[in-house]
């Protein structure tokens, strides 16, 4: 009798959040036909895989359920029908497994991995050939980590609808995962950028990447008011909106007429309010982000080659620290991206 093989994953279990996630056994995955086996090298952590564990009743998500959309790592074994992939390819694993390019559709919706199915939080994971993007040469498997989500929703609102153009103003709120790669990506396309955040040395740390004007937002409550002041009161061509219904209408202020608002987050919570009339009047776009398609990561990874942009990675912690991880995310305290390593390459 031949013995399963088996490999280590992290689960979520229960609604008793980080301190109950669970390393468990699993039975080694094996490639059905157009799918690969992929060893794992690295996991960076996204806010939405933290309140996921948090809050995992919200998602309806069943037990056992392993967490984290983002993966890169070598593929290990291919299934029959595999076509462009082969055994020690790197790769990354696309948020969306079935949204090849066009429109978001219900089908790519609940293809989402850490949600709808399976994370990436483990040793070895089964990945669909149509939702895998090649490794940029010059990145690290651990930096290849940080893009299939924050990156790529960072590249869709920049250049997924109608590219942002170099000397057109953008603003950033924050300096998460999304914020710093909107700004790397700023950088490679030539716009200018304003960005708030709570902290004077995040501010700091934003401009050695570039960032054109910083505020503070909480020694500037009116922080719309100053970004209408640093632009002569025409506001800026673009806003990435990470906040939600807290600071939406502050955006909505700071953006132009004519411009766009890409909404992605809602890190300030479910409550606040807007006025529809403003969006109206100012003849704003407010285009819903999640994510992006498999089209738009392969090009966000050919620019990514181009310019030999390299992520802004925070800290990376050991695969049985993985709690420690989730831990630093939740006190929001990181700079750019937090990465989980789980094997070496």
């Amino acid at each position: 009798m031949v013995e399963a093989k088996i490999m280590k994953a992290w689960e979520i279990v229960s609604a008793g959040g980080i301190d109950a996630l669970a390393l468990n056994d699993r039975p080694m995955p094996e490639p059905a036909s157009g799918q690969v086996v992929v060893k794992v090298g690295a996991s960076s952590i996204n806010y939405r895989d933290l309140s996921t564990i948090l809050d995992p009743k919200a998602r309806n998500l069943a037990y056992p359920t392993i967490p984290n959309s983002d993966g890169a790592g070598v593929i290990s074994a291919v299934g029959d029908s595999v076509d462009g992939f082969g055994e020690g390819d790197r790769v990354m694993g696309c948020f969306f497994q079935d949204w090849a390019d066009g429109p978001i559709t219900p089908a790519a919706m609940i293809s989402a991995l850490g949600g709808a199915i399976d994370g990436v939080l483990a040793e070895y994971v089964v990945l669909s050939q149509h939702g895998l993007v090649a490794v940029p040469e010059h990145l690290t498997i651990e930096e290849a980590a940080t893009l299939p989500c924050a990156a790529l929703t960072a590249w869709n609102a920049l250049a997924g609808d109608r590219r942002i153009e170099a000397g057109e103003t953008v603003l950033l709120l924050g300096t998460g995962g999304v914020s710093v790669f909107a700004q790397q990506f700023c950088n490679l396309l030539g716009a200018k950028t304003i960005v708030t955040s709570s902290s004077d040395d995040k501010l700091a740390r934003i401009r050695g990447l570039g960032a054109g004007e910083t505020i503070n937002y909480v020694s500037t409550p009116d922080w719309q008011k100053a970004v209408l002041d640093l632009t002569a009161g025409k506001g800026v061509d673009r806003v990435v909106e990470v906040g939600g219904p807290g600071t939406l209408q502050k955006s909505i202020a700071a953006t132009r007429v004519g411009g766009t608002i890409a909404l992605i987050g809602v890190l300030t919570g479910a409550g606040g309010s807007i006025v529809p009339t403003d969006i109206m009047r100012k003849s704003l776009n407010v285009r819903g982000i999640y994510v992006g398609s498999r089209r738009m990561f392969k090009d966000m990874a050919a620019a990514i080659e181009a310019k030999k942009l390299r992520p802004e990675i925070d800290e990376v912690f050991d695969f049985d620290d993985a709690k420690d991880a989730y831990r630093k995310m939740q006190d929001a305290k990181h700079f750019g991206k937090i990465v989980i390593r789980v094997s070496s390459e």
